[in-house]
């Protein structure tokens, strides 16, 4: 692991622990046991190993060293595995991101981070043109998938395949930045959480401990877009015991696709979001398979209770735990027990024993239990800061605790209960929507005055954001949420588009001039969701 001669430095070394260090293990003890699957085809830990130090050795022949960037948008795959370990192999730092954003949007991304490779797969390579288009560079382009001889990339293949030296040993500590997770800011820009080695094994362990994960025969089926820090963080677990990842390619979600792989798969914990459960209930009530279920997860969204019994009736041999967290902290903060879920309805859960956390008021200071007041925490979980931004990362540690922004209460057996977002965030389909951001584009549209956007409940997504908009006089008809959506298509992801279009004469106000958004959920939204 390093090329120093000092035999300190040498035993430095040797007692690193990060995944690539579990993979290197895994792969000198069992060489030939399974360590990911996908599409019924296998990778070794062998394999594993042997082809992320080869792309880390390709990296290295294009300039890439300790501390660069490395850009993953990409779908489920291996290869994505494969490529963190590679990056983070030589030290670097990989930034996965929503293959779903716009190329204006990626391409921010691209400015402030100043990756020095991009990888795609080769349905999104288009993507990288459109971000140059937009006057950034992503660095080299590397396409998983993609034709040999093409002139401005290289295949992931080819490049894996490449003759050269090795890669020179880097030694990487625990503290270092392995990855930037980008996480919307409510000023619209998103930020870059910055997690170190030491925070995704603290969360391995976090999910170890939750999910009652102790030997390395389970089998996790990753189904989360590989680019949230929710999948990342399902991995770390089977990379550190040594069990089973087997990957679920992104598609149209498929219920009964689904169950059929958990049943050929042999899977024993897999994690969903509320409304992918009510689907697959239904359809095993319907068409029951023959499963090995240990344990079921869901978080992301609020649950109901039919929800919630239809899991308990559907899997009862199965642990049920909803998980409660955001980026910032690898995620997982607090945790709910199935046993719980009915008796505490509508609760995150408590906060897991791995890490400190307050409620306090606007001064700081504990709150009483009951009351209502912004949650912060700290422990081995809790991000470094953010990329290039030392303000917002001075804010968020004000105290020396992470500021999560999300206002709360804690009953006095600990259970907390999500009241508000005073980042003002709301959480359609697992996605994360700042609203700031949405009402920072939709702002420019030549017939909007003013703008304010807010969640209203919806059973199929959780939530779905809402905008409330003020037009120009005189600018003819009411503009409609067709004309809108096409009119921002080009500008937000899809799942930021607002979903409903309400057109007010003007916005609520309080005596400061700022907008009162709990007189628009009153109105027009939902309160408390």
């Amino acid at each position: 692991m390093t090329t120093a001669t000092d035999p300190l430095a040498d035993l430095n070394a040797a007692r690193r622990n990060t995944w690539n260090t579990w993979v290197d293990t895994h792969a000198e003890m069992y060489p030939d046991g399974e360590a990911l699957r996908y599409l019924g085809q296998t990778t070794t830990w062998k394999q594993l190993d042997e082809r992320s130090r080869l792309f880390a050795d390709a990296l290295a022949r294009r300039g890439v060293g300790k501390g660069d960037r490395v850009m993953l948008i990409t779908l489920n795959n291996p290869e994505f595995v494969e490529a963190v370990l590679g990056i983070n192999e030589i030290g670097a730092i990989a930034v996965p991101v929503n293959f779903r954003l716009t190329p204006g949007e990626l391409a921010y991304l691209v400015s402030d981070c100043s990756p020095k490779v991009v990888v795609t797969d080769a349905m999104l390579a288009p993507l990288v043109g459109a971000i140059r288009a937009q006057g950034e560079e992503p660095g080299q382009h590397i396409v998983i998938g993609g034709e040999s001889g093409t002139p401005d990339q290289t295949t992931y293949a080819d490049a894996l395949a490449e003759e050269g030296e090795p890669h020179a040993p880097v030694d990487v500590a625990e503290d270092e930045t392995a990855l930037i997770m980008y996480t919307s800011g409510t000023t619209g820009r998103p930020k870059g959480a910055m997690l170190s080695y030491e925070n995704l094994t603290a969360q391995s362990l976090t999910c170890i401990r939750v999910f009652r994960l102790f030997d390395e025969e389970g089998r996790a089926l990753c189904a989360a877009p590989m680019f949230h820090i929710a999948a990342l963080g399902s991995i770390a677990p089977s990379l550190q015991l040594g069990g089973v990842t087997v990957i679920h390619p992104l598609q149209a979600f498929d219920p009964a696709a689904l169950l059929d792989t958990l049943e050929a798969e042999k899977i024993t914990s897999i994690f969903l979001v509320p409304v992918q459960w009510q689907a697959v209930c239904a359809e095993q009530q319907a068409r029951p398979r023959e499963l090995v279920l240990r344990n079921i997860s869901w978080g992301a969204a609020p649950s109901t209770d039919t929800i919630l019994r239809a899991m308990s009736e559907t899997f009862p041999d199965a642990l049920n735990c909803a998980v409660f967290g955001q980026t910032e902290m690898s995620p997982i903060t607090c945790a709910l027990d199935g046993d719980d879920a009915l008796r505490k309805l509508g609760s995150v859960g408590k906060v897991i024993p791995t890490i400190q956390a307050r409620v306090i008021d606007g001064f700081g200071e504990p709150v009483a239990p009951g009351e209502v007041g912004e949650i912060v925490y700290r422990g081995p979980t809790m991000m470094s800061g953010y990329w290039n931004k030392p303000a917002e990362t001075a804010e968020a540690f004000e105290g020396g605790w992470f500021h999560s922004g999300d206002l709360v209460r804690m009953d006095d057996e600990g259970f907390v209960y999500v009241v508000d977002r005073k980042k003002d965030m709301l959480i359609s389909g697992g996605e994360n929507i700042y609203c700031a951001e949405v009402e920072n584009t939709i702002a420019g549209h030549p017939q909007i005055r003013e703008v304010a956007v807010i969640g209203r409940k919806d059973d199929k997504w959780g939530e779905v954001p809402v905008a409330v908009a003020a037009l120009n006089e005189g600018d003819g008809p009411d503009l409609t949420l067709d004309e809108l959506t096409e009119w921002l298509r080009d500008k937000l992801a899809g799942f930021k588009l607002p979903k409903h279009l309400v057109v007010v004469d003007e916005l609520p106000r309080n005596a400061s001039g700022k907008v009162v958004k709990g007189t628009l959920r009153s109105e027009h939204g939902s309160v408390g969701v």
